[in-house]
């Protein structure tokens, strides 16, 4: 099952690829802002309860899918290219095992715990 779920998440990987090639942004934006929504760590800072919620924000799928429309709907590019840099990243996160949190604890994911899926097969 986590060989089927890598899968899917490459493929979604593929798509924000696919769909960033369609804007008028330069590669090296891409290059560039794939790393950016990590920025919700900071919370982790404060406590977990924090982190994990705005860690969550920055990496949902929903969040992502929504500010993407919301830049097609309202024709802003730059919203478009935030959108498809937060789904690209969820989806380079989720393939190498790194889930939403809970707020217990920063390794405990929707997938498992961090180590668990890093390891397993």
């Amino acid at each position: 099952m986590k060989n089927l779920i890598k899968l899917e998440e490459l493929a979604m990987l593929g798509l924000s690829i696919f769909l960033f090639s369609e804007t008028d942004f330069a590669w090296w934006w891409y290059l560039a802002l794939i790393l950016t929504p990590d920025i919700g760590m900071l919370g982790y800072a404060l406590n977990t309860k924090i982190g994990a919620a705005t860690y969550n924000f920055f990496h949902h799928k929903a969040v992502a899918i929504s500010v993407l429309c919301l830049g097609w709907f309202f024709s802003q590019e730059w919203l478009e290219l935030a959108g498809i840099i937060l789904f690209g990243h969820s989806s380079l996160d989720r393939l190498f095992g790194y889930g939403l949190k809970f707020s217990d604890h920063f390794k405990h994911t929707h997938l498992g715990w961090m180590q668990e899926s890093i390891t397993s097969k």
